[in-house]
């Protein structure tokens, strides 16, 4: 985002009455954390992503094999 764009965003809430701008604050704030939340699950599923489709593979060779079924599952 270019400083032009959080310039203008930032005019467009100091036109807004204080309890306006406070609520606008509070929104964004539970926006950015739960941002920040997604990026630190994205971070830890992906060193895992790997492990568990090669675990997947293995449990759809055991149905194929007829080794278990999703009763056992």
């Amino acid at each position: 985002m270019s400083s032009a764009t959080i310039i203008t965003i930032i005019k467009m809430i100091e036109s807004l009455p204080d309890d306006k701008q406070e609520r606008i604050m509070e929104h964004l704030r539970k926006y950015i954390a739960d941002l920040e939340d997604e990026n630190r699950w994205d971070i830890l599923f992906k060193d895992t992503q790997s492990e568990l489709s090669s675990i997947a593979e293995g449990v759809r060779k055991e149905i194929a094999e007829g080794k278990t079924n999703l009763r056992n599952v």
